[in-house]
């Protein structure tokens, strides 16, 4: 008896016999009771059991009409008869369920028909989930080359979609499709499955295992099928449809071959995979420089230039004079307004004293500029109280105005439109010294361009907060600086966002700006950092003939997505690996840290070195490390707005005020003198001089200002010119340029801002080139 017993729990063992779904008789209890009754069951009482057949290549269909019959004629039997080395049987249950002959029938009919119904729907579904497969790889291999992204990349977030709008929907599984999903898989792997239709009642109850064998049972119940193959034995488990990570995991693990497969296409091409130093690498094609002017100060260096007559090309006497004229008109309206102060016209002579103090108060540092006239020691300076008066200084300080009062009322009218000038106080002085500064100066070869702040905490929609910069609030200015001398070529002053939507990103567009490439000419380098490093701008400056170098950020688009060959974590300091790619060479180097750079004109590696202070066993040494070439000329040339910056800050004439476009005066006067002393200092060298100190350059200006009596003019009301002789600029301001017909004239072709408005013709005005005057002296 306990040798059938054990032969029945064998039959009844899920994981090892084809699957046997019980009607009407819950599995749980069934275990339960099994252990404790030890009789066996009576077939005419155990719920009928239906034996499906999927896989008709492997084995016949059994007759089960036939086992249908004996099993319900067979009352009281308890034994089912099989061609096994030891017969099997099966427990009793104490309450087993009754079921008619006539019931089955009709029953066992309905079952054959959905067993049809359901096999037709597997294959279908299986073909369905292999054609969406292969239609999910497609689509990432189009993304990948869209969104020059690898394959692996592009399958994440196509199901990092699927998988937000799934979390959305209802996450219950459809039971019906894991049925037909589970045969579908079955039968690819070419088992062979006995299952019964479940029912509603236990529908949701997930589907057991299939033997490690499967018995074909005949119209006898003992026949076995000899051709059929025993399928692998796999574990039990949930045969339900794979889970969305199951499906995910599979498609990235083929998106995965498919890139390595290309990626090793590509290294033996020699595409996108990143170089080592010792591998060789072309030389690119660089512009020629062919600059429109000879480098360097562009001005009669046969005269002497005392560093007034310097500092009057950047404060002209056409600019000072309107700057007094809108002065005292401001002054006149405060005083009407109620403004309790003294005041009398400001003539030239006061004001070239008045920038004379400020330039002083840049020398000497203290708490507040009333202090410079302070008796008491330590204070007790005699210059400006032997010049000007502290209650006149301070006078002038207050109604000092750059802009027409009335253009000031109309402008203040536009407010909230497009026409509205943000600028339009410091406009005056702010175009003439753009102008001033691109006329006098030509660069050398290398440039950069780079972020410029001016200290302020003004309540005002422009300023800004710049964590990295040593100045964090204030306003900000792009700036284009020569990289050898730190001359202010070009700059302008960044009014924040603009609603009008621009094709180009700020980056981009800041850098077009500023490259005056009529006046530059071509051939130039240009060295920037990585806000504005991208393949897109470098090969628009290529495009216009303009070299260029810098450090660029890994995100940015168009740089090279390949890890193939990449430099390690752990590399050693020197290390490198480079790449060619859309005609842009793309560097990593290890130095303290890991530094990418880009460039158009430099070879990868020449076999330079740097030197690097290095700790070998417990002392600081100096030791020769590689270094790439573009890393070496980015780190020697894009200091020339930081070179700028640094003579700003020496003695700079800033000073507290309530007004944001006195900020922007004080800065300009900073600007005019830094730039005036960078010519005096190259044409001392060109002469073979010693130039002198910065300090001593502004100590000789403040005297010229004070008592050259040529600096000063002797009223406030400027001389009576013709009408033809007063130059105007297009548009009111100097960025139209027009052909000047003099230049033309004499077989030269050369732009002007500057037009005559009487003969309304475009004429020259330079320190060097006054085609402006030779035109009316030849009417």
């Amino acid at each position: 008896m306990e040798e059938k017993m054990e032969d029945h729990r064998r039959l009844l063992d899920f994981t090892r016999r084809p699957k046997i779904i019980l009607h009407r008789i819950e599995l749980e209890e069934i275990s339960l009771k099994m252990e404790d009754h030890r009789t066996l069951l009576d077939f005419s009482r155990i719920p009928k059991i239906i034996l499906h057949r999927i896989d008709l290549c492997h084995c016949c269909m059994c007759k089960e009409d036939g086992v249908l019959n004996e099993l319900s004629n067979k009352e009281g039997n308890s034994t089912l008869k099989q061609e096994e080395p030891e017969p099997l049987q099966i427990k009793q249950e104490p309450e087993p369920l009754q079921i008619k002959q006539e019931q089955e029938e009709p029953e066992h009919q309905q079952f054959k028909e959905e067993e049809k119904q359901l096999s037709i729907s597997q294959d279908e579904e299986h073909l369905v989930l292999k054609q969406e497969t292969d239609d999910i790889l497609i689509t990432s291999s189009a993304m990948a080359q869209q969104k020059k992204m690898s394959d692996v990349e592009a399958l994440e977030e196509i199901f990092k979609s699927d998988s937000e709008l799934k979390d959305s929907s209802d996450s219950c599984w459809d039971s019906e499709e894991e049925e037909d999903l589970d045969k579908a898989e079955r039968i690819d792997l070419g088992d062979v499955q006995v299952e019964a239709e479940p029912s509603s009642s236990h529908r949701t109850q997930p589907p057991t295992t299939p033997d490690e064998t499967s018995s074909s049972l005949s119209d006898d119940g003992a026949a076995v099928d000899e051709e059929y193959v025993p399928p692998v034995h796999q574990p039990s488990a949930w045969r339900g449809r794979a889970p969305a990570t199951k499906r995910k995991t599979t498609m990235l693990k083929a998106a995965r071959k498919r890139q390595k497969a290309s990626t090793l296409e590509q290294h033996h091409q020699g595409q996108d995979v990143w170089h080592t130093a010792e591998e060789p690498d072309m030389e690119p094609e660089c512009p020629r420089f062919s600059p429109s002017k000879t480098p360097g100060p562009q001005i009669d260096a046969t005269r002497t230039w005392s560093p007034l007559n310097l500092f009057k090309l950047f404060f002209s006497a056409t600019t000072i004079q309107q700057i007094i004229n809108n002065t005292n008109k401001n002054a006149e309206r405060l005083v009407s307004a109620g403004k309790n102060f003294k005041w009398s016209p400001l003539t030239e002579k006061d004001f070239y004293t008045f920038l004379a103090i400020i330039i002083f108060s840049g020398l000497v540092n203290v708490p507040s500029k009333p202090d410079l006239w302070r008796t008491k020691w330590p204070y007790n300076f005699p210059f400006p109280r032997s010049s000007m008066a502290r209650d006149r200084f301070e006078a002038i300080s207050w109604s000092l105005h750059l802009s027409d009062i009335k253009e000031d009322e109309d402008n203040e009218k536009k407010r909230g439109t497009p026409g509205y000038d943000r600028l339009l106080k410091v406009r005056p002085l702010y175009d003439q010294i753009r102008v001033a500064c691109k006329s006098a100066f030509q660069p050398s070869k290398e440039i950069c361009i780079d972020e410029r702040m001016v200290a302020s905490k003004a309540q005002i929609t422009f300023k800004e907060f710049m964590k990295d910069k040593p100045t964090r609030f204030g306003y900000k200015l792009y700036a284009l600086a020569d990289s050898r001398t730190g001359y202010t070529w070009n700059f302008f002053i960044y009014q924040g966002k603009s609603a009008i939507v621009r094709e180009e990103d700020l980056s981009t567009k800041s850098v077009m700006d500023l490259l005056d490439f009529p006046l530059l000419g071509k051939g130039y380098h240009l060295y920037v950092d990585n806000f504005y490093t991208s393949p897109y701008l470098f090969q628009k400056l290529v495009s216009n003939h303009t070299a260029a170098c810098g450090t660029i950020r890994q995100n940015r688009v168009g740089f090279p997505k390949t890890t193939e060959n990449n430099l390690p974590k752990n590399a050693l300091r020197g290390e490198m690996r480079w790449m060619r790619k859309d005609g842009l060479l793309f560097v990593r180097w290890k130095d303290t840290k890991e530094l990418t750079i880009c460039s158009t004109f430099h070879r990868a590696f020449s076999g330079q070195t740097v030197q690097r202070r290095v700790k070998e066993a417990g002392q600081w040494v100096l030791k020769d490390i590689t270094v790439p070439d573009s890393v070496k000329d980015y780190n020697q040339f894009m200091g020339g707005v930081d070179l700028s910056n640094a003579l700003l800050q020496d003695y700079s004439v800033r000073n507290k005020t309530m007004k944001w476009y006195k900020t922007f005066f004080y800065h300009f006067i900073d600007i005019s003198v830094v730039n005036s002393f960078i010519l005096f200092k190259m044409l001392a060298i060109k002469r073979g001089e010693i130039p002198i100190s910065q300090r001593h350059f502004r100590e000789k200006l403040m005297e010229e200002l004070i008592q050259a009596p040529k600096a000063a003019a002797a009223s406030a009301q400027p001389r009576a010119f013709p009408e033809c002789s007063i130059p105007r600029f297009f548009g009111g301001t100097a960025d139209k340029r027009r052909t000047c017909v003099w230049c033309k004239k004499n077989g030269s072709v050369k732009k002007t801002p500057l037009y005559c408005p009487k003969c309304e013709v475009a004429l020259c005005l330079l320190p060097g080139r006054n085609c402006f005057e030779d035109y009316h002296k030849n009417l």
